[in-house]
C-alpha cells in the first residue's frame, strides 16, 4: 500500500495556514471568529437554525447560543419562530450592514484567492476527501 503521508502533512498544515489567515484577518477587521462564523453561514440571505449551523459549521451548541445571544442585544440577528421546535436566526437590517461591512472584503479576498486556480474538482475532492476522513475517524471512535 503506498503511503500518502506526506501528502496529508502538506494537507494539514495547508488546513492550519488557512485557519492562522482568517485568525489574523478576523482580529483585523475586529470580530471573534465564532461569531465570524454564525455570521458567514447566514450571510446567504436564508434562515437557519442554531441546531443546522452547529452541524454543519461545528460549533458547539452553547458557544452558538451564546453569541447568537449577545448579537440579538446588539440588534443584528433576531430568533424567529416557524412552527416548529427550532427557531431560525434572520439578519436584521443593522445585522445586514454589519455583514456587508465584515464580509464584503472577505468574500473579495476569498474570490480573488480562489479564481486563479479552482476547478469544481477541487472543491468536490475536499467534500470528499472530509466524508471519507469522517468515516474512517468514526471507526475508530467506535471500536
Amino acid at each position: 500500500m503506498h503511503s500518502n503521508r506526506e501528502e496529508i502533512r502538506r494537507l494539514m498544515i495547508a488546513i492550519n495556514q488557512i485557519d492562522e489567515a482568517y485568525y489574523k484577518v478576523l482580529r483585523t477587521l475586529g470580530i471573534k471568529d465564532n461569531a465570524f462564523v454564525l455570521f458567514y453561514a447566514i450571510a446567504d440571505g436564508k434562515t437557519y437554525s442554531q441546531k443546522s449551523i452547529c452541524y454543519e459549521w461545528s460549533i458547539p451548541r452553547t458557544t452558538l447560543n451564546t453569541i447568537v445571544q449577545e448579537y440579538i442585544k446588539k440588534g443584528y440577528i433576531n430568533l424567529v419562530s416557524t412552527g416548529r421546535k427550532e427557531k431560525e436566526i434572520v439578519l436584521t437590517d443593522t445585522g445586514k450592514d454589519f455583514v456587508e461591512k465584515i464580509l464584503t472584503p472577505i468574500f473579495l479576498a476569498e474570490e480573488k484567492a480562489i479564481s486563479s486556480f479552482i476547478e469544481t474538482s477541487f472543491v468536490k475532492q475536499t467534500e470528499q476527501f472530509v466524508e471519507h476522513l469522517k468515516s474512517e475517524f468514526y471507526q475508530i471512535n467506535n471500536t
